[in-house]
Parts: structure tokens; C-alpha cells; sequence
């Protein structure tokens, strides 16, 4: 929390995701810290411990995503972690989501209603 509010670390290396995710969260409350990168995500965590975090699966690297999570739960990260996946990614062929103790999985585009859903839940916000 900064502020009173809930802070969001979105993790994606698509822009345009960026500010349209920016765009959702802050105009409902929330703060958003971005991260193009697995690298600049785990420098954001580590200064700002978010309240929940969102990667998406299919970043520079094909598990790049996954990567980040495991990395997550090395620095004892006890924030929800989603993971933002597109249709075609078949992620339930390509990672076990529960075994990394992710929360769920969000299919990209992301849908508004749906997210702040799961944030209110998650958060209480």
C-alpha cells in the first residue's frame, strides 16, 4: 500500500499492454509500477513489495514469465501472483500454474470486469 492505495506490479514487455493496464487499474483506485523486463520486475519488487503482482507468461524469452515467478518465491514474495496469458499460449501445457503457487491465470486481452473482480477479492479494494 502507498498512499492508501493497493500497488500493482504489472509485469509485461508489450507498451501498449502497459498503458492500457495503467489506464484500468489507476482509474479504479489502484497503483500501478510497471516492468518491461523479469530484471527490472525483481528491482521493483524488491523497493516497492507490491500488493499483488501480474506477469505476463510470454515476455524476451519463452520462459521468461515462469522464470520471474520462481524468483518471486526464492525472495519469500508472499503477494498474489497472477500470470497473464494469450489464448494460443496453451499455459496449462506448458507450466503446472498451481505447482509455481500462482492464483490464477488472466487470458490476454485482459478483461476490465474480470480483473477488478479478482483484485477486490484479493485486496479488499
Amino acid at each position: 500500500m502507498r498512499d492508501g492505495k493497493p500497488v500493482i506490479l504489472y509485469v509485461d514487455d508489450d507498451q501498449d499492454f502497459l498503458d492500457s493496464m495503467r489506464t484500468i487499474l489507476e482509474s479504479n483506485g489502484y497503483l500501478m509500477e510497471e516492468a518491461i523486463s523479469a530484471e527490472t520486475a525483481l528491482r521493483k519488487f524488491k523497493a516497492e513489495r507490491p500488493d499483488l503482482i501480474i506477469i505476463d507468461l510470454m515476455m524476451e524469452e519463452v520462459d521468461s514469465g515462469v522464470s520471474l515467478v520462481k524468483e518471486l518465491r526464492l525472495l519469500k514474495n508472499t503477494a498474489p501472483i497472477y500470470m497473464l496469458s494469450s489464448a494460443g499460449d496453451q499455459l496449462n501445457l506448458a507450466v503446472d500454474y498451481s505447482d509455481l503457487g500462482l492464483e490464477g491465470v488472466f487470458q490476454k486481452p485482459i478483461q476490465p470486469k474480470v480483473l477488478l473482480k479478482t483484485l477486490k477479492e484479493k485486496l479488499g479494494v
